[in-house]
């Protein structure tokens, strides 16, 4: 199922593209899509089942905005150099572990909404992810297996990061991806049946027009199960709770000088296979 929520920014409401590409209603059948849906069988099988006796009203959707697919986040779990040509063009060695960091939810916007380039900052920087969404809670899982079994579905991710703030300004990376919209989320979740193979998925990302990033999950240096697993020995995931699993290469950081960063007035695009396309247009905070 691709899940979804519209609306004005905080009043959001459910709904379901069918597979006509039809809008439809789910507001008579659950008060929102969140951890607490996720994590119920019972709920999204009559979801399923609605969907399928076409008991579903149509919503109009001209004109109206799409917002983040979950609501309630709990925390968005980061994973750093993840693809080894993203590595490759920062300078890095790919890791022997995963690189954790970590997100705040309210960095977390609709697929469309505005990004700001934060004040003060001349390294604004892209990425294209694919983000996980956990169903269950999990902690201490013994293998990547198991990983996957909690994944409730999929979605795409725009990681902005800031990389003066992130790399030069001292500390952790929390500076340079924390900024005021800087985790563009969805259109859709995409329930994990419908992706039956993670790793095998095309991501794109876009600058006024121009392809930068055009890469595959099959290249992650560790793949979704794993990451799920390895994170999971960390802190506890519960359902709600994405993940965004890294970035292939092409980002403004890995370019020769003087490197592309986002300005105001840029819009950017980018995709996930089968995940659905986002565009944002960067205005100064």
């Amino acid at each position: 199922m691709k899940l979804l929520r519209v609306g004005t920014a905080g009043q959001e409401r459910p709904a379901l593209l069918d597979a006509e590409g039809v809008l439809r209603d789910l507001s008579g059948l659950v008060a929102d899509i969140d951890g607490a849906l996720l994590a119920d069988e019972a709920a999204l099988g009559r979801i399923r089942a609605a969907a399928d006796a076409g008991e579903l009203l149509a919503l109009d959707g001209t004109g109206l905005r799409i917002g983040p697919p979950v609501a309630r986040i709990g925390k968005v779990v980061c994973i750093g150099l993840n693809y080894f040509d993203h590595a490759k063009e920062t300078g890095a060695e790919p890791p022997a572990e995963p690189v954790i960091f970590l997100k705040a939810p309210d960095t977390v916007v609709g697929p469309q909404d505005t990004v700001l380039v934060p004040r003060g900052s001349v390294k604004t920087d892209w990425e294209v992810e694919l983000a996980v969404v956990i169903g269950r809670t999990a902690r201490y899982l013994e293998s990547a297996e198991e990983g996957l079994a909690q994944v409730a579905g999929y979605a795409v991710s725009h990681d902005v990061s800031e990389r003066e703030f992130q790399i030069e300004r001292g500390g952790t990376w929390d500076k340079g991806k924390n900024c005021e919209t800087f985790n563009p989320l969805g259109p859709w979740l995409v329930t994990a049946d419908e992706v039956p193979d993670p790793q095998n998925l095309a991501l794109r990302l876009w600058v006024n027009g121009e392809l930068k990033q055009d890469g595959s999950t099959a290249e992650q240096i560790f793949p979704v199960g794993e990451v799920v697993r390895y994170v999971s020995q960390f802190m506890t995931l519960y359902p709600g709770d994405v993940i965004n699993t890294g970035t292939p290469a092409g980002v403004a950081m890995g370019r020769p000088e003087p490197k592309p960063y986002l300005r105001p007035g840029d819009v950017v695009e980018l995709e996930v296979e089968g995940l659905g396309r986002q565009r944002q247009e960067l205005k100064a905070a």
